[in-house]
Order: structure tokens, then sequence, then C-alpha cells
């Protein structure tokens, strides 16, 4: 069950939109290492999405993360080029790769990006814009736009759910004797504690900085 939770900010949403963001990142580099130690079972079959979108184009960024990096190389695409000039492709989305594909000629793969070289992705402000950054070794980053409809959600969640099965299969191929961590494995109870403790945290942090603050009439007085 999904549930959207819809607010009216005092302060600037956007300011809010990328703390949340924020949040989230660092929450799922907890998840993550809190599940090193914890077995996974292999995935038997390798499931890939394809979706019909608008391929914008590549542009180079100075960093692999950030939204900011991602907002900036979308308004960058969509200011320099005309919707005449955007590729209808399918990107195709499976565990291991993400491959932009000419709809009309499946054989030509314009684009191919290996799971594990995906360094960030996100919505842009324009909800039917989507992007991901590709680290291309030598500290060169790539960011790939496209243009979805009716919106980016499903591309979104598609290469989200990617990135997450191709960690849990690294995690199977490790061998035990490279696992970080003690020799017991931690129960799926104090790792929900862990990740839950962090979230309250982070989003108390983030409420606290919202909150208005006190103008000098407003304080006590002695």
């Amino acid at each position: 069950v999904l549930k959207c939770h819809v607010f009216r900010c005092d302060t600037p949403a956007a300011a809010i939109a990328t703390s949340l963001h924020e949040i989230c990142s660092k929450v799922m580099i907890i998840t993550a290492t809190a599940f090193t130690e914890i077995e996974f079972p292999m995935p038997k079959t390798e499931l890939v999405q394809k979706f019909h979108v608008f391929y914008l184009g590549v542009t180079y960024v100075s960093r692999p993360i950030g939204m900011d990096i991602i907002n900036g190389a979308i308004e960058n695409l969509l200011s320099s080029t005309g919707k005449e000039e955007w590729t209808p492709v399918i990107l195709s989305i499976a565990d291991t790769t993400v491959a932009v594909i000419k709809e009309k000629e499946e054989e030509e793969v314009l684009v191919e990006c290996r799971v594990r070289f995906l360094s960030f992705m996100g919505v842009g402000r324009d909800v039917h814009t989507f992007a991901f950054i590709m680290d291309t070794g030598n500290q060169h980053f790539q960011c790939h736009v496209f243009w979805c409809d009716p919106n980016a959600g499903s591309v979104s969640e598609a290469v989200q759910a990617a990135c997450v099965l191709r960690y849990q299969k690294c995690l199977v191929a490790r061998p035990p004797s490279q696992r970080a961590g003690s020799s017991s494995s931690p129960s799926s109870d104090s790792v929900t504690r862990r990740v839950t403790t962090s979230v309250k945290r982070s989003v108390q942090s983030l409420i606290d900085t919202l909150k208005p603050k006190k103008q000098p009439s407003e304080l006590p007085q002695q």
C-alpha cells in the first residue's frame, strides 16, 4: 500500500524536499550496512522492465551525487534541446544493466549502464523528468536525462529496485570470510531498531531546523 502525504509549508518546500531526500539517502546507506551480515536468497530470474520514454541526451557533471547536480543537468538539456530533437527510446531496466534502446530499431543500443556504476538518480523539478548519473571512471561522470509520460515515478521506482536487487546479489556472491562484522549475524529486530532510530533522529533534526526562530521581542524577560 502506497500513501502520499501532502503538506502546505510556510517555509520553502524545496528546502524540505532536499532535506528529506538526504535523510532517505542516509537511511538507505545505514540499511545496506546493517544487512551486510544477513543472508539473502538469490533471485532465480532476472526481471526486466521496459518503459517508452524520450531521451533528451547526456551531459558531463562535476559530481557523482546530488539532486542539485541532477536538476542542473535536466534544466541544461531542457533549455538546449527542443522536443523535436528528443529521441523516442525504450528504457530497459534489469538488475544488472540499464539500457537505452532506439524505439524503432531495437538492435541499436544508445546507452548501456551497468547498475554497479550508477551513482545517483532522481526525478527532476518537473515530474516528467528523470535522470541518472553514471560513473565512467577517472572521476568522470555522465548524467543521462529522460522525459517520461505521464510521470517519472514508475521509472524511478524501477531503477531503485534494480539497485537494491543488485546489492543483494553482491552480498550473496561474497564468501562468508569476506563479509564484515562479527561471527554472529544481527537479528532482523536489531537491524530494524537501528534504522528506525536513525530515521527518528534525522526527521527530528529536520523538524528542528524548520521551526521558526523566536524574534528578540518574543524572548522571555529576565
